[in-house]
């Protein structure tokens, strides 16, 4: 197996090739360095197979979606993630192989819901931000929990062999690898806790944000870039209502049904998760413009829906400054209706 790390900085990307079928994958790459994985990749004659994201990143832009479109590589990311563009929705326990080399998926929550890490040709894995080395990563953005990072750490990634590699997303200290047992052993933040006393330790770590996490996360969320579309800050977001499937469902049948706006792609609005009856398709790179035709509902109650709940929950706090006041969001997205057995339409 061929296996590099690409971008000698804090942030990692790594390919993977079998070198004689001549087949490549790149995990976690980063926007900004496409042109250097495209010439590594033509240097070694690699067809670039898929693209892999560990995870929605809040503090760089996914080169994902950047290198499917050049290369034709399949984006492929956790079945929860929010993206709109994924081609290739891993859930836990998935397998695949790159030419000869075999690759399991293992989802690891706890930085993010989407969080997989892989466990590649049987001595190596590569864990995104759920734990680094000598740490973990945070757990206190929308949607971590520091509990079920525990879980996936102490679980799952900490049942591979003693003598797995292991490569994370980031490293700040100049470390390049690890392995299993060196961090079972040797992880401050982890070895010899308990899974309450972990949780006090990432309750109290108090971290500065990432720069530019509204624009970063929003936009590797929703692939929507655009200057004229003003992301909301996280504030704003936390004030979103979150209503589960159950309870709109409730509203759906009730006298006064709300307004259903979806604010997927097309595709996926007549797609595999289907949509609403009744509901109103407004992608969310159009919601601002299409704002003054929703005038009438300015004081009505609005429901905003999209696939795991990320988007739409972005899309309700827009129109909430656009000043309309009853907006709530689909809490799970039309991932926790189709859980619930509930109709869609195509």
């Amino acid at each position: 197996m061929f296996f590099k790390e690409l971008n000698f900085g804090q942030c990692k990307s790594y390919l993977i090739a079998d070198l004689d079928a001549g087949k490549a994958a790149l995990i976690d790459p980063l926007a900004g360095n496409a042109e250097r994985y495209l010439s590594v990749l033509a240097y070694h004659q690699l067809k670039l197979e898929f693209v892999v994201d560990t995870h929605t990143h809040a503090d760089h832009r996914s080169g994902c979606v950047l290198l499917k479109n050049l290369t034709g590589a399949k984006h492929s990311m956790h079945h929860i993630s929010p993206q709109p563009h994924v081609d290739v929705r891993f859930k836990d326990g998935d397998e695949l192989m790159l030419g000869n080399i075999p690759i399991k998926i293992l989802h690891t929550p706890g930085h993010t819901p989407d969080s997989i890490s892989l466990y590649v040709n049987k001595d190596r894995v590569f864990t995104g931000d759920v734990i680094l080395i000598r740490g973990t990563g945070r757990a206190d953005f929308a949607g971590g929990d520091a509990g079920e990072q525990y879980d996936s750490i102490t679980q799952k990634l900490f049942t591979l062999p003693d003598e797995t590699l292991m490569f994370p997303g980031h490293d700040y200290r100049g470390n390049t690898q690890s392995t299993v047992a060196e961090e079972k052993s040797s992880n401050p933040r982890i070895t010899g806790k308990t899974r309450d006393e972990y949780i006090e330790v990432m309750d109290t770590l108090n971290l500065p944000l990432p720069e530019r996490i509204q624009e970063v996360l929003q936009i590797n969320q929703s692939e929507v870039d655009d200057d004229k579309l003003k992301f909301p800050l996280l504030a704003e977001l936390s004030e979103v209502m979150q209503l589960d499937a159950q309870q709109i469902k409730d509203k759906i049948e009730s006298d006064k049904t709300p307004l259903i706006i979806d604010v997927r792609e097309g595709a996926e609005f007549h797609g595999e998760l289907g949509h609403i009856k009744g509901s109103r398709l407004i992608p969310m790179g159009k919601l601002p413009a299409a704002a003054d035709s929703l005038d009438a509902e300015r004081d009505n109650e609005i429901i905003l829906v999209c696939r795991s709940g990320a988007r739409s929950t972005t899309a309700a706090a827009i129109l909430t400054g656009l000043g309309f006041s009853q907006v709530k969001n689909l809490s799970g997205g039309m991932l926790a209706w189709n859980e619930k057995g509930y109709a869609i339409e195509r």
